[in-house]
């Protein structure tokens, strides 16, 4: 069984037991709970429910493993030929890691 669920604008596949890695929830601390309902999809065993636009009654629990994780360094480079320009930008984008205790469709 899995469940097509929104997490802070972006859509995630959530199974039991499955680790998510999400765009960085303020004020989410190790240990906690979080409850998502957002669920657009319910797939049980074959059975496809679609939301409209969201499933009644679905909702996704899940336990913060850490609450801040850095993802991998992103390198933005800039040139104009010729003309001596050149600039280099780096990122790295904020995420939370959590783990799907529950889904109930």
């Amino acid at each position: 069984m899995y469940v097509i669920v929104e997490i802070n604008g972006q859509q995630f596949k959530a199974e039991q037991g499955k680790k998510l890695f999400v765009h960085h929830i303020e004020g989410a601390e190790q240990g906690q709970t979080v409850e998502f309902e957002r669920v657009l999809l319910v797939d049980n065993d074959g059975t496809i429910t679609v939301g409209v636009p969201t499933v009644e009654g679905a909702k996704v629990t899940a336990e913060v493993v850490s609450p801040l994780v850095k993802g991998d360094k992103v390198l933005v480079f800039h040139k104009k030929r010729r003309k001596g320009y050149r600039k280099l930008n780096g990122h790295r984008q904020q995420f939370t890691e959590l783990s799907v205790k529950e889904v109930i469709a």
